[in-house]
């Protein structure tokens, strides 16, 4: 009898692992009973191992073996580390119990026979344990996986009213619920300090974390939830409680003004342990917080501050740990990390949050999932020797000895990311020493080609998105790329630190820099781009010393905003007013200047005009920094010590707009963070690179156009060539993507490349002939198949291009562009049920797809289905960007020029002026009293002493 319910209590543990009191139970009686099973062998392990006996007391020899490990693991548990000796024990005590069985059939004469009939016996006995076995772990695992996947729905809500528990819900308008439908107390989110107890070194690599530091313990995040309560009121600002405040929110103390409780520990909590593994479900890949809670009561076992109770609780945890695990780590947040990811760091506004309309915030996870990064993009430039996922960023293995550790490794907890401001205010060396090594090598810089400088005109500005969004839009889309090909192209000389570049005394050249993302699964920079500084320096410093052109530089000696006309990285908006957007205020954006982000696996070409001065040296010098500085100086400065100018009369403000002026003159005594005044920031050089240029005198011969090409160059060029074409200069793009082909003509991308310019451009008979040589190449290459379908579908083939795209689709299923070209096939060919189909599956990857909407409002149109029809449409609206709004951006770059250069396509930067000191040649020091240098290292000429007559 004991040893049957040791077998069904095993059976039961084993295959229905869940957390819950009455399985707690079954542990202790198992653990009892096993003790008891233990208790009554020990008398007899001489007979039952005695030689003699073998025969006869083989079950007993297994089981005793097994009830030795179960002692062992009693004191051991069974953690990950311990996993073979309890596979062990359950493997010695299932063969001992069928070993017994198999005599006592034999017993009863069942298939009884001789030798020959009792080794069938025992041998099906032992067959029955492995199927077992093997049917339990199938059981165990396959409930457990099939009940937790992340999948969206079919159609998107059509207004945010119908997100999360809708407006009358406790945590609207983020999308976030409990699975109870209840608040949840705010201590089960400030009690991580309970997993240090097991996680001591996951805890410790959290306590310096940005997701420890989500919320009023992050100064410039407080200040933005601040004002933004101060403007539009508390209810708005659960918008971003839902994923940063969870201490708060979910126990309803967010009803109240932050003001009046900022002091209070439940406003500095962050993100704890219980926030993202308390996830149990996530309901689609749209973001917004659009995640289920589960409070676990059981939770408070281990929290208690009785120790017998907590050491109980550690005791049965450590010894089957199972059920803490499905409690604390869903199967998704392993195998589909992004969309995990996806919940909080992807975001959309609404009427409820903005008072306007539907508008994309920042989004990290649509332009990861179609891109070569993911491995489900098919037409992407790079792709990495294999798919990546947030994880493997942003939380890389490190070594650890906590109870879960997998082979002596965790995922780190501390989140490297690119957040520097938090640790310096923090006084964090460590975590901002991560950080910083963290986005060191993510992005390349090369100071590629230079060429005769154009004449100044005004060009084409940026394509504004269809979707209504104040980010970036990549390969999500079928195209963002401007069309800004016509003219002709100037021959370039590159690459520069091949060639020995030469200019001329008086020349005025175009000094092209290429900026690469290389360990950059996203959009580059991430984030909420309209808060911080991403630039690009270049600087040229002739070889006497004098800085001749600088683009890029930041005021007070590199501690204050950023020059005007430097090529910026980010989300330019503005308000109903025209006010730009730099208060955290995205609630108020009402149209975009300009958004400028570099795609992953993809470059940026940028253009500088250099005028060589005739004092120059014989040398220049060309430097290149990519800057980063989080957050944007002005930004900073708000948010420590932002006031409304009290010397002004100051206009009322609104959710659309605030015209007020501020001055940085506020109390900082009682701000978040360790330092107590408005920090320095740092400016970290995510990449450099460097070249000589020779100066040669006016008079002399000018260099001739001169291309060195090498095959370890290939990826130089071809990065060349795609930020030309990303931006819009498809002549240029045409150039660089023939070098490749020229380096190496059996590579079939240079074809692929090149067919994408002529796809752009029109060009369709062009765009065949390439494409069809990098078919040739490489027949099955999704990227060659995807194009070509678009020269064929131009071309009125829709049978041949829609089995192009079947190419394309059976090796990347989830490619959603590809899917909707399909679906546009059908369409035209009026295959209507099989296009609504294909755009289905394309509503599965993202549900807000625009194109997808548009579509399925032509098809149900088609087949006459009116409701359905007026439904997409409705959605299609939705999601539509409102082309009116660019209207608003008029004023604001009149008064902003060098703004508006930014916002165009392809554009050039000049220098800024340079002061005296940095032009001069350096003066004579002898006999000068008083020499002095500026912060920059130059000769501080105003305050010079000089003898007289001196000059």
């Amino acid at each position: 009898m004991l040893i049957i319910l040791l077998f069904v209590s095993a059976v039961y543990l084993y295959v229905f692992p869940s957390p819950t009191l009455t399985y707690i139970a079954i542990v202790l009686l198992h653990a009892g009973l096993g003790i008891l099973a233990a208790l009554f062998l020990i008398p007899k392990i001489r007979h039952i191992f005695s030689p003699q006996n073998l025969k006869v007391c083989a079950g007993w020899m297994l089981i005793t073996l097994g009830a030795g490990l179960g002692i062992v693991l009693l004191f051991t548990g069974t953690s990950h580390s311990h996993w073979n000796w309890m596979y062990a024990h359950i493997a010695f005590s299932l063969a001992g119990v069928a070993v017994l069985a198999a005599r006592w059939a034999g017993s009863k004469r069942w298939l009884a026979g001789g030798n020959a009939m009792a080794a069938f016996r025992l041998a099906l006995f032992l067959g029955l344990a492995a199927a077992l076995g093997f049917g339990g772990l199938k059981i165990r695992e396959g409930l457990w996986l099939s009940a937790h996947q992340i999948s969206n729905p079919a159609s998107p809500p059509i207004s945010m009213d119908g997100e999360g528990d809708g407006p009358d819900g406790p945590f609207f308008p983020s999308s976030a619920q409990t699975a109870h439908n209840g608040k949840i107390p705010s201590n089960y989110f400030m009690e991580s300090d309970a997993c240090q107890r097991c996680h001591s070194d996951i805890f410790k690599q959290w306590s310096g974390s940005m997701h420890h530091f989500s919320s009023f313990n992050n100064q410039w995040y407080r200040k933005s939830v601040e004002y933004m309560q101060d403007v539009v009121g508390v209810k708005p600002s659960k918008w971003c409680a839902g994923c940063h405040d969870p201490a708060l929110l979910y126990s309803g103390m967010f009803d109240t003004p932050i003001k009046q409780i900022v002091d209070r520990p439940e406003a500095h909590a962050g993100l704890g342990c219980m926030m993202c593994h308390s996830i149990s479900q996530v309901k689609s890949t749209m973001g917004q917080g659009d995640f289920m809670l589960e409070y676990p009561k059981l939770h408070e076992l281990a929290a208690s501050k009785n120790p017998v109770i907590r050491w109980v609780h550690d005791y049965v945890v450590n010894l089957n740990p199972e059920p803490h695990r499905r409690v604390f780590l869903k199967p998704f947040m392993r195998t589909q990390t992004a969309e995990f990811c996806s919940s909080c760091h992807k975001v959309h506004l609404d009427i409820p949050v903005n008072h306007y309309r539907w508008i994309r915030g920042f989004n990290e996870y649509d332009n990861w999932q179609a891109s070569g990064v993911s491995g489900f993009g098919a037409r992407s430039f790079y792709y990495p020797p294999k798919p990546q996922q947030c994880a493997d960023c942003h939380m890389p293995m490190v070594k650890s000895a906590d109870a879960g550790a997998v082979n002596g490794f965790v995922h780190s907890h501390a989140f490297p990311g690119a957040n520097t401001a938090v640790p310096t205010a923090n006084e964090d060396p460590a975590q901002l020493k991560l950080t910083e090594d963290f986005m060191k090598g993510t992005v390349s810089v090369d100071i590629f080609a230079i060429s005769a400088a154009p004449a100044k005109s005004g060009g084409a500005a940026l394509p504004s998105s269809e979707l209504a969004t104040s980010f970036a839009v990549g390969e999500e889309t079928e195209t963002s790329t401007p069309q800004a090909g016509g003219g002709t192209v100037s021959p370039v000389s590159a690459p520069l630190n091949r060639i020995n570049p030469t200019v001329r005394r008086g020349d005025t050249v175009l000094v092209d820099v290429v900026v690469r993302t290389r360990k950059v699964g996203h959009f580059f920079p991430g984030g909420t781009v309209d808060a911080y500084d991403t630039w690009l320096e270049l600087k040229a410093t002739d070889d006497k010393g004098r800085i001749i052109f600088w683009s890029g530089k930041v005021e007070d000696d590199g501690k204050g905003p950023v020059e005007k006309g430097a090529h910026f990285y980010r989300s330019l908006l503005v308000d109903a007013h025209g006010n730009a957007i730099n208060k955290r205020n995205a609630w108020a954006n009402r149209a975009v200047v300009y958004v400028r982000l570099i795609p992953p696996g993809a470059a940026d070409t940028i253009h500088y005009r250099l005028k060589v001065p005739q004092y120059a040296g014989d040398k220049i010098r060309l430097h290149a920094r990519l800057c980063y500085r989080k957050f944007a100086w002005w930004n900073t400065q708000f948010s420590f010590a932002g006031v409304p100018d009290p010397k002004v009369s100051q206009p009322a403000t609104t959710p659309d707009y605030d015209d007020r002026s501020f001055v940085f003159t506020g109390d900082t005594s009682n701000v978040s963070g360790k330092l107590k005044h408005i920090p320095d920031l740092p400016i970290v050089a995510l990449s450099e690179d460097e070249v000589m240029v020779t100066v040669l005198p006016a008079n002399a011969v000018a260099m001739q156009p001169k291309v060195d090409l090498r095959a370890e160059d290939w990826t130089r060029w071809n990065d060349y060539g795609i930020g030309l074409f990303l931006q819009g200069d498809l002549k240029g793009a045409q150039q660089a993507f023939e070098q490749i082909t020229k380096i190496d003509s059996s590579n079939p991308d240079g074809w692929v490349n090149l067919g994408r310019v002529a796809v752009q451009e029109g060009d369709m008979e062009r765009a065949r002939q390439v494409l069809e040589k990098a078919l040739q190449l490489k027949p099955e290459l999704a990227r060659a198949n995807y194009f070509f379908a678009r020269v064929l579908r131009t071309e009125g083939k829709y049978e041949e291009a829609a089995a192009h795209l079947s190419t394309v689709l059976a090796q990347y299923p989830h490619d959603r562009v590809a899917r909707n070209d399909l679906g546009r096939l059908y369409f035209l060919q009026r295959k209507y049920s099989d296009a609504i189909a294909e755009l289905q599956q394309v509503l599965s990857i993202d549900p807000e797809d625009l194109q997808a909407h548009y579509n399925l409002m032509l098809c149900y149109q088609g087949l006459g289905d009116a409701e359905k029809a007026k439904h997409e449409q409705t959605l299609y609206l939705r999601f539509k960007a409102d082309e009116s709004a660019q209207a608003l951006t008029g004023t604001y770059r009149q008064l902003h020029p060098e703004d508006n250069n930014e916002r165009q396509a392809i554009h050039v930067h000049d220098s800024v002026p340079l002061t005296p000191a940095s032009i001069a040649p350096p003066p004579r020091t002898a006999g000068l009293q008083g020499l002095k240098r500026t912060g920059n290292g130059e000769v501080d000429l105003q305050n010079l002493s000089l003898p007289k007559g001196r000059k």
